[in-house]
């Protein structure tokens, strides 16, 4: 049968919101976002990753699609946004897919990468192994995670960030352009996202640690750059240990935590050698 165009996919009970592009029948590429960015984030790299004949599918992750914010933290527990993206891979029906994460989609690829029936290779972006990440703690990374602890008061994250001039101060500060901060403000503030994406956060203390802890068993690929104020080197270095497959790290310098939004080509050619390694019939 041949494959359709998914523009949306249920889970217990949300709809979320699917950018489908690139050749139907090619290789499926999945694409998370982090915070505090939308699918859309993904479009430099996603063009290029269909020139080379990847299909890629980018969804508005919990909290971001307008049919998919529950209230309350605990609606935002890794373990409820992973079965988010196990039920995408399941609505896809085309395989094991490629998974792809930056920043928050990171974590949740981590985690939904332990699974090899719905997983054929990983490529990290911006965010270590969680368990890596963790031991990363214990030294300089907690003064690089502050921002974390402030997200858990409530109500006051929102206000601040929902000015434009201090969330341009704040995001700017981590290499945010004002064109991204715009669009920080266009897509995630005035389209009612915030609250939710704060409760990714919010939501770390109820989260099992075993759902971050898992060993990653397919082809994997980490991606750092020198300039991220938001992590730290120590993290990285620890990842490789979490990975029982082949393992590639790809430091850049001089670019910052957005990797995505700021090297799309060069992000892009990482991600085709990942699929590369593990489907040499692409074509």
């Amino acid at each position: 049968m041949a494959a359709s165009r998914l523009s949306t996919f249920s889970n217990a009970g949300l709809t979320f919101d699917v950018i489908d592009e690139g050749p139907i029948d090619g290789p499926v590429a999945v694409l998370l976002h982090g915070f505090p960015q939308r699918a859309s984030s993904w479009n430099p790299v996603a063009r290029m990753l269909h020139g080379q004949g990847i299909r890629t599918i980018a969804p508005d992750q919990r909290g971001y699609s307008p049919r998919a914010r529950p209230r309350g933290r605990a609606a935002y527990r890794l373990g409820d946004l992973s079965a988010d993206i196990h039920q995408l891979i399941d609505t896809l029906d085309a395989g094991p897919v490629h998974l792809v994460g930056h920043d928050w989609g990171a974590v949740v690829a981590w985690s939904v990468a332990t699974d090899q029936e719905r997983v054929r290779s990983l490529t990290a972006v911006s965010v270590a192994h969680p368990t890596a990440f963790m031991r990363s703690m214990l030294g300089s990374q907690i003064a690089k995670s502050w921002y974390m602890g402030a997200f858990q008061l409530p109500l006051l994250p929102e206000k601040l960030l929902s000015d434009p001039r201090r969330a341009g101060g704040f995001l700017g500060r981590a290499g945010m352009t004002r064109e991204m901060t715009a669009t920080y403000q266009r897509d995630i503030v005035d389209h009612g996202a915030l609250p939710g994406a704060l409760n990714w956060y919010r939501a770390l203390p109820l989260t099992n640690p075993r759902a971050a802890t898992g060993r990653i068993r397919v082809p994997t690929t980490m991606v750092w750059s020198d300039k991220d104020v938001a992590l730290g080197r120590k993290g990285i270095d620890l990842t490789e240990e979490y990975v029982d497959a082949p393992y590639s790290l790809q430091v850049l310098g001089g670019v910052s935590h957005w990797i995505p939004d700021e090297v799309p080509d060069v992000l892009a050619e990482i991600v085709c050698e990942r699929i590369d390694s593990v489907d040499d019939g692409r074509s």
